[in-house]
Formats: structure tokens, sequence, C-alpha cells
């Protein structure tokens, strides 16, 4: 059976574009997912990173809903330990009042940046920062409850106050866990959640995470059955040799993030292909490269329903990976659109 299928996008920042361009490319990205029939458009938080402009999922959620018709949007995912609770249960129940039925809250424990920009979203306090982690269970029921039409309520000066995310909620997004450990699996099955494991960047682990997640899934009123969907890095082209081209930058781009070294904006495909890797470095690209959907288009949908077959999921969501080359329109991303329209076949 062919699966489902949905975008994860990190709003990448290329060596020729600005923030504003990154944006653009991504909301063009989003309309031709909207218009090719894909379930879910998610975005997802990092911070202090010069390739990628997904500071802000909110900001960019309301922005990619508004420019599409049907398609869910929603976070891959907001960090939860950066923020308050109670701030992102607002966030993302004005969105579903703003755009009800399409809206995804994907939550994940991990910081998304540096222990600077870490100290600096906590206020300068990182005792502060570590406590939001040991908490992020009770932040995530927190969530949830703050948004659910009914709040909460709580004894303030010995009076008994409500508190809720919206006046008046008519529908809820849909909350998701989102992990690359076995940690959220373990949360998101005891509170009858849907989880993610971060296929696309861990790369290993997928299957021991959802089966741990299945066999000890404890079934919600929202959910009486384990949701989950896998994720995968793709770049497909005409041509196998044309799909390795346009995923050298991203490649490049991994192999820096994995050894320490100083990140930029992502390089053009030219650039990437005069960059020589020490041959360490290039065998750690070539077995990423190997990880990742790669190919020409009849091979890439064969090879994305292999995997959810074997993952035994019914929904793959595709990190586009695809770079751009050289005179390509700053505000574009012409290949990464190809590789979610070839894949759509």
């Amino acid at each position: 059976m062919t699966p489902a299928l949905s975008v994860l996008d990190l709003v990448p920042v290329r060596s020729d574009q600005t923030t504003a361009d990154a944006v653009q490319a991504s909301r063009g990205l989003a309309q031709v997912a909207d218009e090719l029939g894909y379930t879910r458009y998610w975005v997802a938080e990092h911070h202090n990173m010069p390739a990628v402009a997904a500071t802000n999922p909110p900001v960019l959620i309301a922005t990619l809903a508004a420019a599409t018709q049907r398609i869910r949007v929603g976070s891959g995912g907001v960090m939860l330990p950066n923020h308050e609770p109670l701030v992102v249960a607002e966030q993302f129940a004005l969105l579903e009042a703003a755009f009800p039925g399409r809206i995804d809250l994907g939550i994940g424990r991990a910081p998304g940046t540096d222990m600077l920009t870490r100290y600096v979203l906590r206020g300068g306090a990182t005792a502060a920062a570590d406590d939001a982690v040991a908490k992020f269970p009770q932040y995530v029921e927190d969530v949830a409850t703050l948004m659910h039409p009914d709040g909460v309520e709580m004894t303030v000066a010995g009076r008994r106050e409500p508190l809720r995310a919206t006046p008046q909620a008519a529908s809820v997004p849909t909350i998701w866990l989102l992990g690359s450990s076995d940690y959220s699996a373990r949360l998101a099955a005891a509170r009858g959640l849907p989880y993610v494991f971060a296929h696309h960047f861990a790369g290993q682990g997928t299957a021991e995470a959802l089966e741990l997640y299945r066999s000890s899934y404890q079934p919600s009123e929202e959910h009486p059955e384990p949701r989950t969907f896998l994720t995968v890095n793709a770049a497909v082209a005409e041509t196998r040799e044309e799909a390795r081209r346009l995923a050298l930058p991203q490649a490049q781009a991994m192999v820096a993030l994995r050894t320490g070294a100083r990140l930029a904006p992502q390089r053009l495909v030219e650039d990437a292909e005069a960059q020589d890797l020490p041959p360490q470095h290039q065998a750690l690209a070539e077995s990423m490269l190997a990880k990742w959907v790669v190919d020409e288009p009849t091979a890439a949908r064969e090879r994305v329903e292999s995997l959810a077959r074997e993952f035994g999921v019914d929904e793959v969501m595709v990190h586009p990976v695809a770079g751009a080359v050289v005179g390509t329109k700053a505000g574009s991303s012409p290949a990464r659109e190809e590789t979610l329209a070839l894949l759509a076949g």
C-alpha cells in the first residue's frame, strides 16, 4: 500500500539567500505540497544556526497556513523546555482557532540549540533550563490541559480562578511527542499520545523506539490506538546521479554538524562539488546518504514504500534536502519542489 506523504521543513538558508528569501521559498514549497495532496507540513525549531531560519514555529505556521488551503500545518517540533507551557498553549490554541482542524503541535524535549542560546531563552538561568527539561512530562500535561476548552482552575490568594489558553475554544490541535531516543516513546505510550521518532536525524534505533511505543501504549479517549509515522531525508531527480548531486550540500552540512565544524549557510550544489572532504568525513557523508532516499522517481517511491512496510507505518514525512544550483532564484527552491512532485507521482 502506498503510504500517505507529509513534509518536514527546517527552512534552510542557502549561501545565496537572506532569511526573507528562505521564508519565501518555504512558502512556495508549502503551496506545492498543498496542491499535490500531502497530508501535513511541519516546521522545526532551531536557534542561532546560520543555515536554518526555522526559529519560531508558531509564526511560521501562521504564515504557511495562511498561504495554503487544506494541508495540516504544525511543528516538528516546539522544543518545550525553551518555553513556558501557557505561552505554547496560547499560541497553538489561537492557531487552531484561526485554522480549525489544520494545526498539529509536535513537542520535543531537546533544546534545539547551543548552550548560549538556551541560557538566553531561559532568562539567563541555567538552573531554570535544567529544571524545565526535568519537568518535561508535567509541561506536556500543562499544555494539553490549558488548550482544552475547560482549562483548569487554580487557587490564587485563597480564591479559585479559571485559567485557559483561549476564552471559547471549539477545537484543539493534535499533540504529538517527538524524539530521537526512547524517552519520548515511553512518555507518549504512557500518556496515550501520537509519537514520531526522528529517523531522518538519528538514522538508527527507529524500529526499537516504535516497538517500545506500540507495545507499552496506554489507550486514551482521543487516541485509542498508537499512532506514528516515519521521517526520512529525500532528494529525488530524473536520474540517480542528479539526485546524489543535489543532496551533496545537505550531506556536507550534516557532516559539519556531526564533527563540530563551523556551521554556515548551505552551499550551492556547484560549491559543494568543489569541496574536498577528508576521507573520514567523506565516509561519514556516504553512510548518511545511504540511509536517505536519494534516487530517480520510481526507485525513490519504491524505497519510501519499503520503509513504510519495514516500520509498519501508513504515513511518511519527507524532509526534502535537494540543494540549489547557481542561478536559482533566491526566493525559490525548485529542486525541493521537484522532490515532492516526483515522490507524489
